[in-house]
């Protein structure tokens, strides 16, 4: 691929001490990426895991070993959704996300047709779907239920 420039960002593992003798573990984008939940560009992803600066005993340093290898694993499934994204992968993390919570979300925002769409969707996949299981056979099939379903209120009028 001559002549093409990558973007890719990288993601490195980092520690911020803290004045209780411990250090608070984070990731660093650069350059920056989106944070799909607030839309914002950002720097940093604090994980909320904390070590120890100074271990005093075998617990504590077999405890910073195990939280640095759950770090290192979130950083690698990080870079490698970004790697995925930049390139038109599909990323398997994101395909494993719940679709109704974020439908749900969206459906809260735009008013009553879209809970109304939302409540019957929850219904014909059982409560249980991802965004990997989206695709178009499962549209069609939405749409050929929701030609011949019943009103959630009222169970003898079709909608």
């Amino acid at each position: 691929m001559k002549g093409t420039i990558n973007t890719c960002a990288s993601v490195n593992l980092r520690k911020k001490p803290m004045k209780n003798g411990r250090s608070s573990l984070y990731l660093d984008y650069y350059p920056a990426v989106r944070n799909p939940q607030t839309m914002k560009m950002t720097r940093r992803e604090f994980l909320g895991f904390y070590i120890y600066d100074k271990p005093k005993n075998a617990v504590e340093r077999d405890y910073n070993e195990e939280m640095l290898m759950k770090a290192e694993l979130i950083r690698c499934q990080r870079q490698s959704a970004i790697i995925n994204e930049e390139f038109g992968f599909t990323d398997k993390y994101k395909q494993m996300m719940n679709a109704l919570d974020y439908f749900r979300n969206i459906a809260k925002k735009k008013g009553d047709k879209y809970e109304f769409v939302y409540a019957h969707f929850e219904k014909f996949v059982h409560g249980k779907c991802t965004f990997g299981d989206i695709n178009v056979d499962l549209c069609k099939k939405f749409s050929e239920y929701l030609n011949t379903a019943h009103s959630l209120r009222h169970n003898k009028q079709k909608i």
